[in-house]
């Protein structure tokens, strides 16, 4: 493999659904902003182009900083050990070299934002990312530490038009809640190789109540969505395509979800990513364009 090979590899590019769940909530927030401001489509559309790659660029260079820290721990995992840093085909010199290219393309990408929703970016750029790839030494909560991360882009795109108020607040706890969910059922592939190698994790947390925790995970994050909808004056159509969706959604994943099946981690973590975020933007989108 080239040296071009490996730093495309350690960015994470060639892999979407990463930076595609990350960038839903983002989509549901502007979706949301648009339907009350009744914002132009045209506006719209370049909003959620303008969004999105922030996101990829954030999603890279957060990748490449978790590498960087989690060198040894990759090592010592099974499914992360071939790591571009962790089996040496990048330094660390380079990765960071590499890293401050993304930082800087996302300073650029946002420095027409308003006000707040710069100061949030750069929140989230800098000690909350920075500071994610430690968590899982610290706490059994890096899971938690994550979706705040996510999703302060929710409070990003609706500061760019609103004052933050309870109804973004709302989805954006929800939508923590979600990402424990998710992230866990990833997390239940590397349960051995992470006890071996002393990191923690929900999915070690909850032990043998694994299901139950995600049951619990999804009716937070979809009673918040719920909330999030009322607070925003969203109609019909958004609870039903987004709201009983989701729900569906959720309930089969926990249902097929076997913990102790690598691939069935793999596909049930993806599945939120191709196409749970996908139904509640729907929902949303249905109540943008009636109204």
């Amino acid at each position: 493999m080239s040296l071009v090979e490996s730093y495309i590899e350690l960015s994470r590019v060639r892999y979407p659904v990463g930076p595609l769940i990350c960038f839903w909530p983002l989509a549901w927030s502007y979706t949301m902003s648009a339907f009350t401001l009744s914002t132009p489509f045209p506006v719209y559309v370049v909003d959620l182009i303008h969004g999105l790659a922030t996101i990829i660029i954030m999603h890279n260079a957060g990748c490449i900083w978790n590498d960087v820290l989690d060198r040894e721990l990759d090592r010592q995992v099974e499914r992360t050990k071939h790591r571009p840093i962790a089996d040496r085909r990048v330094s660390v010199p380079g990765a960071l070299a590499f890293l401050y290219v993304h930082l800087v393309i996302y300073l650029l990408l946002k420095q027409h934002s308003s006000n707040m929703s710069w100061m949030l970016g750069v929140f989230a750029a800098f000690p909350l990312v920075g500071l994610y790839p430690l968590m899982k030494r610290i706490t059994y909560w890096p899971q938690a530490w994550l979706g705040v991360t996510i999703h302060l882009n929710i409070l990003i795109a609706w500061s760019e038009w609103f004052p933050i108020s309870t109804a973004p607040l709302t989805l954006m706890f929800g939508c923590c809640w979600w990402t424990i969910f998710y992230d866990t059922m990833y997390a239940c592939q590397d349960r051995r190789d992470d006890l071996k190698a002393g990191a923690k994790s929900t999915a070690l947390l909850f032990g043998a109540n694994v299901k139950a925790a995600l049951i619990c995970c999804a009716s937070i994050f979809v009673g918040c969505l719920a909330a999030a909808g009322f607070l925003n004056g969203h109609g019909i159509p958004f609870y039903c395509i987004a709201v009983v969706g989701a729900t569906i959604h959720l309930a089969v994943q926990v249902k097929t979800l076997n913990v102790d099946d690598h691939q069935s981690c793999v596909t049930m973590f993806e599945s939120n990513a191709w196409s749970l975020g996908a139904v509640v933007w729907v929902g949303l989108l249905t109540d943008y364009m009636l109204a």
